[in-house]
């Protein structure tokens, strides 16, 4: 005889007895949210159940499987995340919206799985099932287990919800006892702002309340004086970089730390808070590309970034969105990067990026039980749709400003035409990592409305700095997709974007944006090439029509041997033509066309004509040039 899931549940589960109680569940359709009219409303909704789907596919039924009995399998890294019984929260979510019992169900094997797996005699859950695994996920795994009991305690047995709130008591003592201003990166304290105030409020227990507040307002002398930035994602916080940088990552302050100080500011109503998170929200929507895609091509984390935000963090709905009312923007923003995660789904999965699916590589489920988390925030807080077209709305980057220079992060936005391009210098890297995001003067994004993404930044070298979070690169083939130069010396490898100390002009010609930089090729350690000093200059012409980039490498002990690299970004289904100097591609809208002064070398490809880098998760054309001057003609014709 075949069970029915719900059958299958009711037969098998262990510990999870008394999770769902039977009569307010039976008259879950009366709470049924009515049907949004609003656009982003209507998609999150849209994706809640899809993605909610796709989870419910992967959860592990197999009570033989004792490890994983419950959890929800990554086909990507062929485990079970420690986080995935985050997604409790969403399936209460749907439970109580569509009277279903299927989701009630899944939630009760995941709190099982969460029970038996991470949860810690101290208080804290584990970020992996595995011994001395990180803590500080606890903050994350708090809240959304308090928003469940706070908002879905009505279709909760009395017995599970006492579990529960006892649990969440352990789980906060944890977290007040345990994180400061100095726990982990930035996003952790900025995030126990919100978990403590928010279980505070729903126990009445005074000092998590106080200690929330105390982190939410420590976290704005976070926030650097010129431009806005959070920082703090990385290290040390006391001391600036030699170009006066301190560490930002747009990822992680647009998709964890802005909606934590937000969901706090809304939940206590401190102005204050609200005031100047309003301000930083608007510094990084600067980096919005018009598709929706989150320039993160300079941040110090951006060995997470994927094209649509960060890979294992909640998303950045929840802090455009409620904060929509202070600047109509913020809705657009929301709503444009909900239309690129839709775009990023495929079979009720959320794929880490554009070009996950060409290139076949596998979905890690970590993007879609955290995101999903995202998408039930907003659509459990109070609509507020626009009431304006969202197509009379303007994101910073759809206008045409020139050149906008960040000095906080040492970083320039080029708006031109109607092209879009980002040039770095960022000299704060990751920690004590080497070989992070790129600097030097280099070119991190070049973005077109008719063809998406040309040139886009990754890392220098794709490293698992947490392995446990990214997905591991066995293919040979693999290399960074900034444009650059390049000396390979044996295993070592000296180019322009390891240069920290490279120098940024800005400069212009009739009617053009110029900006001109100066570098070494120098190594991850910043040290030159055993013969000496390699110098070189690119320069960067944005007209309207065209994007010029010269290259030029003063004569060294390794004529012949420097290279110009450079990685296009194209799809492996779009057809091109490569000619000496000259390469066509065919995009959706239009060709993309790139001349060149020298003649191009093909390098080595997938069999799919293609190279592909998990960072931010696209294809590439990958083109060589072995001369020591060049210039590069970009054209969409």
């Amino acid at each position: 005889m075949t069970l029915s899931r719900r059958s299958f549940i009711k037969t098998t589960a262990i510990g999870t007895a008394g999770l769902i109680a039977a009569s307010p569940l039976t008259n879950a359709f009366a709470l049924h949210l009515s049907t949004p009219s609003d656009d982003l409303y209507a998609l999150s909704g849209q994706l809640l159940g899809q993605w909610a789907k796709g989870l419910l596919a992967l959860q592990v039924l197999d009570k033989s499987n004792t490890d994983n009995y419950g959890g929800l399998y990554c086909p990507a890294n062929k485990a079970v995340h420690g986080r995935g019984s985050d997604a409790i929260y969403p399936f209460y979510h749907l439970a109580q919206k569509t009277g279903d019992s299927k989701y009630t169900d899944a939630a009760a094997l995941l709190y099982r799985w969460m029970k038996t797996r991470v949860s810690q005699p101290d208080g804290s859950w584990l970020n992996e099932p595995v011994k001395g695994s990180w803590k500080g996920t606890t903050v994350f795994s708090s809240i959304a287990l308090a928003e469940t009991l706070k908002n879905h305690g009505s279709i909760m047995d009395n017995g599970f919800k006492a579990e529960l709130t006892d649990r969440l008591q352990k789980a906060a003592d944890y977290v007040y006892t345990n994180f400061s201003m100095e726990y982990g990166n930035i996003n952790y304290p900025v995030t126990a702002s919100y978990a403590l105030s928010l279980i505070g409020t729903m126990l009445d227990i005074p000092k998590y309340k106080d200690k929330g507040r105390e982190f939410a307002h420590a976290a704005l002398k976070y926030i650097t004086p010129k431009d806005g930035f959070i920082y703090g994602e990385g290290g040390p916080n006391s001391k600036a970089s030699p170009k006066g940088c301190f560490s930002v990552d747009l990822g992680y302050n647009v998709e964890e730390s802005l909606p934590s100080l937000v969901l706090y500011g809304l939940l206590t109503k401190d102005e204050e808070v609200l005031d100047a998170v309003t301000r930083s929200l608007r510094t990084h929507m600067e980096f919005m590309l018009p598709d929706g895609g989150w320039d993160n091509s300079w941040g110090t984390r951006n060995y997470k970034w994927t094209y649509w935000g960060s890979r294992t963090s909640d998303g950045c709905q929840a802090a455009y969105t409620l904060m929509a009312d202070h600047d109509p923007r913020f809705y657009k923003v929301a709503l444009r990067n909900t239309q690129l995660l839709q775009e990023c789904t495929k079979d009720n999965l959320l794929y880490g990026g554009p070009h996950y699916v060409s290139h076949q590589v596998p979905v890690c489920v970590h993007h879609t039980f955290c995101h999903i988390k995202a998408l039930t925030t907003i659509l459990e807080h109070e609509h507020k749709p626009l009431k304006a077209g969202v197509d009379s709305i303007k994101l910073p980057r759809e206008e045409t400003y020139g050149i906008r220079a960040f000095s906080d992060i040492q970083t320039s936005l080029v708006a031109r035409g109607e092209f879009r391009a980002t040039i770095t210098g960022y000299d704060r890297e990751y920690k004590e990592t080497k070989n992070g995001h790129a600097t030097g003067g280099a070119l991190t994004m070049l973005w077109h409305p008719k063809t998406g993404p040309i040139f886009a930044g990754s890392m220098n070298q794709y490293q698992l700095f947490e392995t446990d979070n990214m997905q591991p690169d066995t293919d040979p083939l693999s290399m960074p997709l900034t444009p650059r130069i390049e000396l390979r010396i044996g295993e070592s490898v000296f180019t322009n974007l390891n240069d920290l100390g490279a120098r940024i002009e800005r400069g212009g010609i009739s009617e053009q944006e110029v900006i001109k930089t100066r570098s070494k090729l120098v190594d991850k350690n910043q040290q030159n090439p055993p013969a000496g000093e390699v110098n070189c200059q690119v320069t960067y012409q944005f007209a309207i029509e065209r994007t010029i980039i010269k290259f030029s490498i003063e004569k060294s002990g390794y004529d012949g041997q420097t290279k110009i690299i450079l990685p296009v970004v194209s799809r492996s289904t779009e057809k091109f033509t490569l000619d000496e100097k000259l390469i066509h591609i065919s995009k959706d809208k239009a060709t993309l066309q790139i001349t060149s002064s020298a003649k191009f070398t093909a390098m080595p490809t997938t069999s799919k004509g293609r190279v592909f880098n998990f960072v931010p998760g696209l294809e590439a054309i990958p083109l060589s040039i072995d001369h020591n001057k060049a210039t590069i003609v970009v054209e969409v014709v």
